[in-house]
C-alpha cells in the first residue's frame, strides 16, 4: 500500500498536473506495530460481512450504490466518502455519503471530479497506478500537501482505495475526515479493502445486468413479431440473428417450461448442437449433477405459478469446466395474457462466486486477527489468570446457562458479560445491562419487570421492564447483590418459572432470556447474614466466573497502559510514541484498588495534560490504598466473616470517617460505597466515632 505516514521523505516528479510516485525512503518513523495500533473500536466484522453478501447479491445499481455507500462510511467511521467511476475513459463521482447527525446520508452525483470536490492529485494517483494511498495525518508533511484541497478543507485522515475486478479499474472509494487523525488502522482497512474489492465486482455485474435488460427490451419485441405468425421459432430467420447477436447465454422455453432453442452464445459455450439442446436430456449434461434435481423443482414451480424467477446454478463449459450462472426467466405473454413463451438469460456470476468464498475466507482470517488484536473484544490482556477466564467464557458462550461473574470493582465484569453474549447464539438479539445498585429501591421491581398503567402514582401508561426488552437475548444484572428481598424473590421466579408480573399486573408473562449477574460482594458471605436469599444464590452460581483483580495480572498492565494510551491519545488529537521509564516502574509497583477504572482514569487525565509525545504520570494521582492490603471484596469466605469488621474500622478511621469519595473507606477497601455503607449497618459500627480520629 502506498501509505503515508508523517516523518518520511518523498519525492514526487509532477507532469501535467498529474504525478508520479518514485521513491519512499523510511528515514523517519518506523510503521505503527499492532500495538501501536489495535484493532479498531467500532469496526464490526459481522456487519461486514452481512454487508458483503448483501453486496454480492445486489443486481440494481441504485440499491447497490446506497449500500454500498452506508456500509462503507459506517466501517470506515468517517464524516464524508465517496464513490469515483470509471466508464469508456470517462471519470466521474458516481455518489457521496456524508455524516449527518448520526445518520448516513447518500446523494447521486453525476459530475466530474475537480479541486474543489475531492484531493485531485491523490485520485488521479490511485486510478493510474491501481495503488491504495492512506494518509494518518494529512496536516503532517507528505508528497499530497501541496494538494489546494487539502488545505482548504484541513482534512486529517484520508484514504483513497481503487477497485479493480480482474485487472480492470472500474473506479475507486475515497473518505475522509476532517476531526481526527489515525482513523485507518490494519484491521479497519483489511475490512474496507474486502468491501471495495467486491463492490468492483458488483457494480461490473450491475451494469451487465442493465445492459442485459435493454437487450431483453429489444428481443420481448421480437418474440411477439413471430409467434403472431407461426409457432416455428428456428424459421423467423429474423428473430434468431437479434438472439445470436446478444453477447449472453439466451433459452428459448415453450409455455410448459420445455426447451425450445437457444442462441449462439449458449451453443459455442456448450460445445452442443441446437439439436442437443433441445433434447429432453440436455439438462443433464449441460448443468452440474449436484443443480439439475433442484433446478428442475425450481423451474417446474415457476413455471405453475406463471411468475418471474432466478436462479443460480453451475453450467459446462465445452472443456468441461463448470463456472457459475445467475439465470433469470421471464415469460411472454400474448395479447391474452396467456404464457406462449419463457425466455432465459445467463450471466456468467463465477468471479462473483469465487470473490465471495475468498471474502469468506478472509473475514474469517480476518475475524480471528481482529480477536487476537483486540484480546477478545476490549478485554486486553494475556496473563495466565486472564486466559483462564477467557477460556472459561468460550465454553460457556454457546450454552444457555446462568453466569455469575464476581470480582472487585472496577475489573471488567461487563465486559466478560458482553462477551459471552456477543459468543452465544443470542448473539443477533438484546443485551441488556442493569446496574441493580443504581436503581432506587422503589423502583427495581418496576425497572425489572414493567408496570401496567395505574400500578403506583406517576405510572401514566404501560412500560415493559427489562426482562422484556431482553427477550430472546441477554439481560446483565451486575451488583446483583445489591437487590432487596422482595425483589430477590421475583428473580428467583424467572430464573425458574421463566415468567414474571408486570407491577400491578394479573397475568404471568413468559421469557425466554439468559441471565448473567455480577457482583463484587462476596454472596456466601451475605447469606450468612441473611442479606441474600440462599436458593437464589444457588440459582445464579451454575456456572461461576471469578474476574482476577489488576494486582493479579501485573503482566498485563503495559498492554493496557499501551491501550489506553493509544485510544486517548487518537480522541484528542495527540501522537504519543512511548511511556516514561519512571511511569513505567510507578504504574507495575502501584497496587490498583480501583482495578482496570483506575487506570483507565489515571491514563485519560495523563494524556490530557501531556505536551510532549512521551507519557508520564504525577505519583499523587495514585492516591489509594498502600501496598499490600487486600480489598475486602477479595477476601475468602472465612477470612471475610472474621475480619470484616476489623478491616472496616480500620479503613473508617485512616480516612477519618469518611464512605465515599475518592479519599473514603470505600476506595481503600474496593468496594462501593453502598456495599460498605450496607456492612457497616449489618456489623452495627458507629462510623461517626472516627470522625475526630
Amino acid at each position: 500500500m502506498a501509505t503515508v505516514l508523517p516523518g518520511r521523505e518523498f519525492e514526487v516528479f509532477c507532469e501535467d498536473s498529474d504525478f508520479v510516485l518514485s521513491r519512499l525512503n523510511h528515514q523517519g518513523d518506523r510503521p505503527p506495530t499492532r500495538r501501536e495500533r489495535p484493532a479498531a473500536t467500532g469496526v464490526d466484522v459481522a456487519t461486514v460481512i452481512h454487508a458483503l453478501r448483501t453486496i454480492s447479491a445486489e443486481i440494481l445499481i441504485d440499491k447497490l450504490v446506497e449500500t454500498l455507500m452506508v456500509t462503507a462510511v459506517q466501517q470506515a467511521g468517517v464524516e464524508r466518502g465517496l464513490l469515483i467511476v470509471r466508464r469508456a475513459e470517462e471519470t466521474r463521482v458516481e455518489a457521496e455519503a456524508t455524516t449527518q447527525r448520526g445518520a448516513i446520508v447518500v446523494r447521486r452525483l453525476d459530475t466530474l471530479p475537480g479541486p474543489s470536490s475531492l484531493p485531485a492529485t491523490i485520485v488521479k494517483y490511485v486510478l493510474r497506478t491501481q495503488e491504495p494511498v492512506m494518509l494518518d495525518d494529512a496536516s503532517a508533511p507528505n508528497p499530497f500537501a501541496a494538494d489546494a484541497y487539502l488545505a482548504e478543507r484541513r482534512i486529517r485522515s484520508l484514504l483513497c482505495l481503487p477497485l479493480v475486478k480482474e485487472g480492470t479499474l472500474i473506479g475507486a472509494l475515497y473518505f475522509e475526515d476532517p476531526l481526527a487523525s489515525h482513523i485507518f488502522t490494519p484491521s479497519r482497512i483489511g475490512l474496507l479493502t474486502l468491501l471495495a474489492s467486491q463492490a468492483a465486482i458488483s457494480l461490473e455485474n450491475a451494469h451487465l445486468y442493465a445492459q442485459i435488460q435493454s437487450e431483453n427490451i429489444l428481443l420481448r419485441e421480437q418474440l411477439h413479431k413471430p409467434v403472431a405468425r407461426t409457432h416455428d421459432l428456428a424459421a423467423d430467420e429474423e428473430l434468431r440473428r437479434t438472439i445470436d447477436a446478444i453477447p449472453h447465454a439466451i433459452t428459448i422455453l415453450g409455455p410448459d417450461g420445455s426447451t425450445l432453442g437457444a442462441n449462439a452464445f449458449v451453443l459455442g459455450y456448450t460445445g452442443l448442437s441446437l439439436e442437443e439442446v433441445t433434447d429432453e436430456d440436455s439438462r443433464g449434461r449441460r448443468f452440474h449433477p449436484d443443480d439439475v434435481a433442484r433446478l428442475e423443482e425450481e423451474r417446474r414451480q415457476a413455471v405453475l405459478r406463471g411468475e418471474p424467477f432466478e436462479t443460480e446454478e453451475r453450467a459446462r463449459r465445452k472443456d468441461g469446466q463448470y463456472r457459475w450462472f445467475l439465470i433469470r426467466y421471464n415469460p411472454v405473454r400474448d395479447d391474452h395474457g396467456n404464457i406462449i413463451r419463457w425466455y432465459a438469460t445467463g450471466t456468467d456470476i463465477d468471479d462473483r462466486k469465487r470473490a465471495e468464498d475468498r471474502v469468506q475466507s478472509e473475514n474469517l482470517a480476518l475475524r480471528e486477527e481482529v480477536d487476537r488484536s483486540s484480546m477478545f473484544e476490549e478485554i486486553v490482556g494475556a496473563s495466565p489468570p486472564l486466559r483462564t477466564v477467557l477460556s472459561q467464557v468460550s465454553k460457556v458462550a454457546p450454552t444457555d446457562s446462568t453466569v455469575l461473574i464476581t470480582g472487585a470493582t472496577g475489573t471488567g465484569k461487563e465486559l466478560i458479560a458482553r462477551a459471552i453474549h456477543k459468543r452465544s447464539p443470542r448473539s443477533a438479539r438484546a443485551f441488556v445491562a442493569v446496574n441493580c445498585a443504581a436503581i432506587p429501591s422503589s423502583l427495581i421491581a418496576s425497572e425489572l419487570f414493567g408496570h401496567e398503567k395505574g400500578a403506583f402514582t406517576g405510572a401514566l401508561q404501560r412500560r415493559q421492564g427489562r426482562f422484556e426488552l431482553a427477550d430472546g437475548g441477554t439481560i446483565f444484572l451486575d451488583e446483583v447483590g445489591e437487590l432487596l428481598a422482595e425483589t430477590q424473590i421475583m428473580l428467583l421466579r424467572v430464573l425458574q418459572e421463566r415468567e414474571f408480573e408486570r407491577v400491578g399486573g394479573t397475568g404471568p408473562i413468559r421469557v425466554n432470556v439468559r441471565v448473567i449477574a455480577a457482583t463484587n460482594r462476596n454472596l456466601l458471605a451475605a447469606v450468612a447474614d441473611g442479606t441474600f436469599r440462599a436458593d437464589l444464590f444457588y440459582r445464579l452460581n451454575v456456572f461461576p466466573l471469578d474476574v482476577p483483580a489488576l494486582r493479579e495480572r501485573r503482566p498485563d498492565i503495559p498492554l493496557l497502559v499501551e491501550y489506553f494510551t493509544h485510544r486517548y491519545a487518537t480522541r484528542v488529537g495527540k501522537r504519543i510514541r512511548c511511556v516514561s521509564r519512571e511511569t513505567s516502574q510507578l504504574l507495575q509497583s502501584y497496587d490498583w484498588p480501583g482495578n482496570i477504572r483506575e487506570l483507565q482514569n489515571v491514563i485519560e487525565r495523563a494524556v490530557i495534560v501531556c505536551d510532549s509525545d512521551t507519557l508520564s504520570i504525577d505519583a499523587r494521582w495514585l492516591s489509594g490504598r498502600s501496598p499490600g492490603t487486600a480489598p475486602l471484596a477479595s477476601l475468602s469466605t472465612g477470612t471475610l466473616a472474621t475480619h470484616e469488621k476489623d478491616a472496616i474500622e480500620a479503613a473508617l478511621k485512616a480516612n477519618k470517617g469518611r464512605v465515599a469519595g475518592p479519599f473514603g473507606a470505600a476506595g481503600r477497601l474496593g468496594v462501593p460505597a453502598s456495599t460498605l455503607e450496607s456492612k457497616i449497618k449489618a456489623l452495627n459500627i458507629d462510623k461517626r466515632r472516627f470522625k475526630s480520629g
